[in-house]
């Protein structure tokens, strides 16, 4: 049985659109704020992708559910009280039961109220769409997200720190790169994860087309 029969023409498309094709990073250059400046640890960024995923799924469906009842001119209020209180339930869970993790991460899980996937998702999609295809769109754009911190991260932890996941992957002798457990060091991996998944894609630059 294929995708298409799964989830629907539509549904297959708004995945494949959401995961590939119009990928949040790299094309249309979003999220990339939480990229630069938490990747240099493989853990933080699968808290803050569970973080984002979490929010999105959880105001995909609280949009798409409400959308016919929100005056126009208060939307982006509401977006963002909506946003506010599922970033603030991400934030207690962290802080309740894994403090440490919550500790290093700092500020930039709060931060997730200001993340433009979100609010350019639930502007341009949810308010749109039903619920089922609202909630595949969230899903689509969490995973596109989460799989490009990781992959910036798994390079930064290596690199910077000769560790995976805090353990030690290196051999004696192994001189760590500083500069990758730097925020800029995250510029010229992230650099290199746009073009490659770019070029697989074949997705053209914002204003390339004529």
């Amino acid at each position: 049985m294929s995708l298409k029969n799964i989830f629907g023409a539509k549904g297959y498309k708004v995945l494949k659109n959401g995961i590939w094709s119009d990928h949040p990073v790299c094309s249309t250059t979003l999220g990339i704020c939480s990229a630069l400046a938490i990747t240099n640890k493989i853990e933080n960024a699968i808290a803050m992708s569970a973080g984002v995923i979490f929010v999105l799924i959880l105001t995909s469906l609280l949009i798409s559910t409400l959308r016919k009842l929100i005056p126009s001119r208060v939307r982006i209020i509401t977006y963002m009280i909506i946003i506010a209180t599922c970033v603030t339930i991400v934030d207690r869970f962290l802080k309740a039961y894994f403090a440490p993790l919550s500790a290093a991460m700092g500020p930039y899980i709060p931060l997730i109220i200001t993340n433009c996937i979100i609010m350019g998702r639930a502007e341009a999609f949810f308010v749109q769409n039903n619920t089922y295809h609202s909630i595949l769109d969230a899903i689509a754009n969490g995973l596109a997200y989460s799989y490009s911190l990781l992959a910036v991260a798994v390079v930064r932890e290596f690199l910077g720190f000769g560790t995976v996941l805090g353990i030690t992957v290196t051999p004696a002798g192994w001189e760590n790169w500083v500069l990758m457990a730097l925020p800029c060091g995250a510029f010229f991996v992230l650099g290199i994860v746009l073009w490659v998944i770019r070029t697989l894609a074949n997705i053209e630059l914002p204003g390339a087309k004529g």
